[in-house]
Order: structure tokens, then C-alpha cells, then sequence
């Protein structure tokens, strides 16, 4: 595990791979980050568009920690700990929003797929 001195995302990314190696994990998380994702967004459209769009994009961001929560579980390397409530929301929108995309990007999805297979 790397230091937690680095900055948030530097230290996430380099434990990023270790704690997504199990397909259903990454199955999960490949349908439900654009979930998260479109939530996000539908807080500040709300204001623009319709006030029922937060609640709505709230219950997206919900149902998509519940269903990654559920999944990391079944990594033979889980996350590490939270560091308390700030550290929750700032893994939390590091890794839907940068993290995720760029394993993703950088093929590491690929290459945990393939290596994968149900722990």
C-alpha cells in the first residue's frame, strides 16, 4: 500500500489496480460510474431544468455507491480504510471522476479483465 502523504489521487491511482481485479467489481463499476456520473450533473441542471431532477440524480449517486460497495467486497484486495467522512466523499468523487476514467483510458480496465475472473 502506498503512502497516504501523496495527494489524494496520486495515492488512490496507486492502489487503484490492486483493489479492481475481479470482473463482477468491474462490471459493476463499468455500468454504474456513468451512473454516478449523470447524477453529478443532474444536481446542478435541477436548477435550470426542474427541481425534481436532484432528487433523482442523489438516488443515482446512491444506488451506484451501494452497488460498488457491494462488489468491492468481493476483492481479494479491498480499499483501504476511510479516513473519516471528508476522506468518503473526496475517494469517492476522485475515483468516479478521474480514477475510474483513467483506468479506463490507460487500459487498465482491459488488462484487469483480462487477467480477472471471479476471485
Amino acid at each position: 500500500m502506498s503512502s497516504r502523504d501523496l495527494p489524494l489521487v496520486r495515492w488512490q491511482w496507486s492502489v487503484y489496480p490492486e483493489a479492481h481485479r475481479d470482473r463482477r467489481n468491474l462490471a459493476i463499476h463499468i455500468l454504474t460510474v456513468p451512473v454516478f456520473l449523470a447524477g453529478t450533473l443532474a444536481l446542478p441542471l435541477a436548477a435550470w431544468v426542474h427541481w425534481a431532477l436532484a432528487p433523482v440524480g442523489l438516488a443515482a449517486m446512491a444506488l451506484a455507491m451501494v452497488l460498488q460497495g457491494r462488489t468491492h467486497r468481493l476483492e481479494t484486495t479491498p480499499p483501504p480504510p476511510f479516513l473519516g467522512p471528508a476522506d468518503v466523499v473526496g475517494r469517492i468523487f476522485a475515483e468516479q471522476w478521474i480514477n475510474f476514467p483513467r483506468f479506463v483510458l490507460t487500459g487498465g480496465f482491459a488488462r484487469a479483465w483480462r487477467a480477472g475472473g471471479a476471485s
